[in-house]
């Protein structure tokens, strides 16, 4: 029989897992700032910073050490002074007069503690440095036992030694065997460090707010809106950029001027002709054909109308605020006026920052778009954050989700139901995109709750 066995891989231990989850570069990038303000600050602050942690670790180790080694070995010389002395001494009867002198004259307080031992050893703490170098100059000096406790007393040391009669104490001044300065060398240290990084973010911010309001110059063009009182300022780069804009915003201005030039003057060549048309045919009576005639000319103004608004866009308008709900009301009436089915639902007033005309093309373009597709349309809008919402909501036969993309292309007709017997050029819902870009919003293409198409206009506000 074959061995049907199957071996599962090891699984891996859940700190490797947890591990091997964490990308440095995606923490790196989430903790960094996004604006150009903090992280120009962080270029500046983090040298300063690291430079002043290794110089204050370098020099502070090097003074400390050095210093603290010098009184040590002062300190130990006074204590083999102090011991010779009471070497010297014979009975008990002079220690009370020993300890006067040597407190007079070495400015250390000695205590005699006849039968006394030494306590157990005291712990130095996260900076034992102090202890290590008295204990190691102390026992250079001493056969006896030694026991110095450097944490207790904030202004003394106290130093124990153990002789066979008892213990002889010596309290030094903690001046006298450590360094007492280097606050001085942090303070100047500290002082310094705020003055440099008060005087950085006064000049990254005059450096960053220039490109802060480029940014916004950039931003308001983009969405059609004029910046009168918009100049170049900053270093020379920020101004060249400024400058660039500038000129690109009134190249394109003076582009669509003689584009919409152009096109009105196109526009008045063609509809001349189809006028006389429409009156050579308006006198030639009622005859079936003469009506055809009629309609296929009606037909040429109406695509000669799309052409001119789509090759227009929306040059020469200013943007101004719109109190939305009357804005669509009159969208609505004026496509009930045509024979649509057209409902409005809002639930209170909204305003948008807009051109009028422009967006009017727009939404009517979507609205007279569903009215030719389906029995009912509801025309409804919402705001979320800083933006608001338009739908156009239609209960007709839809657009599949793959072609919802292509409905947007110029001069494209789709060829499913949402097409049948329908007239046009193809051009309505690409002229709405075109507008609902030029604000800096978008347009999308949903299913509908009504069961058919919804088209979503995102506008900022």
């Amino acid at each position: 029989m074959a061995d049907t066995t199957v071996t599962r891989p090891t699984p891996r231990p859940p700190a490797r897992r947890f591990l091997a989850a964490i990308d440095p570069s995606v923490l790196i990038k989430d903790l960094t700032p996004r604006g150009l303000f903090g992280r120009s600050l962080i270029i500046v602050i983090a040298p300063m910073l690291l430079l002043q942690i290794v110089t204050t670790f370098v020099f502070l180790d090097r003074h400390w050490e050095k210093v603290t080694r010098g009184l040590a070995y002062m300190a130990a010389n006074d204590m083999a002074l102090i011991m010779s002395l009471y070497d010297d001494l014979t009975g008990t009867r002079g220690y009370e007069a020993f300890a006067e002198r040597i407190g007079s004259t070495v400015e250390v307080q000695v205590f005699i503690w006849p039968g006394e031992r030494l306590p157990p050893k005291v712990d130095p703490g996260l900076f034992p440095m102090l202890q290590e170098s008295l204990e190691a100059e102390m026992a250079q000096r001493f056969d006896e036992p030694i026991w110095i406790d450097t944490v207790t007393y904030e202004k003394f040391v106290d130093v124990r030694i153990q002789k066979p009669e008892g213990v002889v104490r010596a309290l030094f001044l903690r001046s006298r065997v450590s360094a007492t300065n280097s606050h001085i060398f942090l303070s100047w240290m500290v002082a310094a460090s705020i003055i440099l990084l008060l005087v950085a973010v006064l000049f990254l911010r005059g450096q960053v707010r220039p490109i802060q309001r480029l940014a916004h110059a950039a931003e308001a063009f983009g969405l059609g809106r004029d910046m009168p009182d918009f100049k170049p300022t900053g270093a020379t780069e920020v101004r060249r950029a400024a400058q660039s804009l500038i000129v690109m915003r009134d190249r394109l201005a003076r582009q669509i001027e003689q584009r919409t030039s152009m096109l009105a003057g196109v526009s008045h060549d063609l509809k001349t002709p189809l006028t006389r048309f429409k009156l050579q045919l308006a006198m030639m009576g009622d005859d079936p054909e003469i009506k055809e005639l009629e309609r296929d000319v009606t037909e040429m103004q109406r695509l000669l109308d799309e052409y001119l608004d789509f090759a227009r866009g929306q040059g020469g308008e200013s943007a101004r605020s719109l109190e939305l709900e009357e804005f669509l009301e009159d969208i609505r009436v004026n496509a009930a006026r045509k024979g649509g089915n057209v409902t409005l639902d809002m639930d209170g007033p909204l305003n948008v920052r807009a051109r009028p005309a422009a967006l009017k093309r727009c939404i009517t373009n979507l609205v007279e778009n569903a009215a030719g597709h389906a029995d009912h349309v509801r025309l409804s809008a919402v705001q979320h954050g800083h933006s608001v919402e338009i739908y156009v909501d239609d209960d007709g036969p839809g657009i599949p989700p793959e072609q919802m993309e292509d409905a947007f292309r110029p001069f494209h007709r789709l060829d499913e139901s949402r097409n049948q017997n329908r007239s046009g050029s193809g051009l309505g819902l690409a002229i709405a995109r075109d507008v609902a870009r030029g604000h800096g919003g978008e347009i999308l293409l949903l299913e509908s709750p009504l069961g058919g198409l919804r088209a979503l206009v995102q506008l900022p506000v």
